[in-house]
């Protein structure tokens, strides 16, 4: 019987979009019986300290606490090169007016949380699902959100304000790409198993990057109603070469988020980035 290995990622178009050949099965392993299973990037970061997830779709931020757990994959990378998570509000704010209320941010293990604190430190955090941030700033429920995902290329259409983009900002202070997520695997797997459903991975995003059309068309199920040209622009910006492979420059720029977020206090301690070679 094939080995079941369970597969976690988010319900968002470019994780659907890179995962589109596995879950076509265009991509797969005879002795390996993949099951994916669909979650927000919160609630994979929860599940993964526990450990439930053979392979799982996490927040770099997230990864600092798992390394006992989990290794980094070499493939599937979210990386922003110059652009990144956005803070919007209806109305544009100055940084002490967006001091006085709440920001709504997805989640506090997410990059993009991690991000907004080194921003500024000063902001108070107010965690909300991440598909539902823009609705609650369109109805004031809060007076700012930090927006992931398809929101980073609809908040303009709503009438939405740009306040920052983290990515513009990170990269202005580093000269390197903002790492937000990536795919980790579990330890206990051993070498051989990590090794060949990394290269499953790899294989599922390069299939889907040669079968752009139909891939586009799989992943516009997770596109919560963007339309199709905004789709493609949003999977181009984070289904990328950094998502095939890290590279020097994206490992680099992973290991430069652990020693930012240690030097400011944010991790209990040093974390160097460990990769299934």
């Amino acid at each position: 019987m094939p080995r079941r290995v369970t597969i976690a990622h988010s319900p968002d178009a470019d994780d659907a979009f890179m995962f589109y050949g596995l879950a076509s099965g265009r991509v797969a392993d005879p002795e390996l019986e993949l099951v994916q299973v669909l979650a927000d990037i919160q609630t994979l970061n929860e599940r993964a300290l526990r450990g439930e997830y053979e392979v799982t779709a996490v927040s770099f931020h997230a990864y600092a606490h798992l390394t006992d757990r989990y290794l980094l994959l070499p493939h599937g990378a979210s990386m922003g090169d110059a652009y990144g998570p956005l803070v919007v509000a209806r109305v544009p704010l100055t940084r002490e007016a967006l001091r006085a209320a709440p920001v709504a941010v997805p989640g506090g293990l997410t990059t993009a949380a991690l991000l907004l604190r080194f921003w500024d430190a000063a902001l108070t955090q107010t965690p909300a699902p991440f598909d539902r941030i823009l609705e609650d700033v369109l109805a004031g429920r809060a007076a700012a959100g930090l927006v992931i995902h398809e929101g980073q290329v609809t908040y303009a259409s709503l009438g939405l304000v740009k306040i920052v983009d983290l990515g513009e900002w990170w990269t202005a202070a580093t000269g390197l790409p903002l790492p937000l997520g990536g795919n980790v695997i579990r330890r206990d797997l051993g070498a051989p198993l990590r090794r060949r459903l990394s290269a499953l991975l790899r294989d599922s995003i390069a299939f889907s990057l040669a079968h752009r059309a139909e891939a586009l068309d799989y992943a516009m199920q997770y596109a919560r109603g963007v339309d199709r040209v905004r789709l493609d622009r949003f999977v181009e910006m984070y289904v990328n070469d950094l998502t095939v492979a890290y590279g020097a420059r994206g490992r680099e720029a992973v290991a430069r988020l652990f020693a930012f977020a240690y030097e400011r206090g944010a991790l209990p301690r040093f974390v160097t980035p460990e990769f299934v070679d």
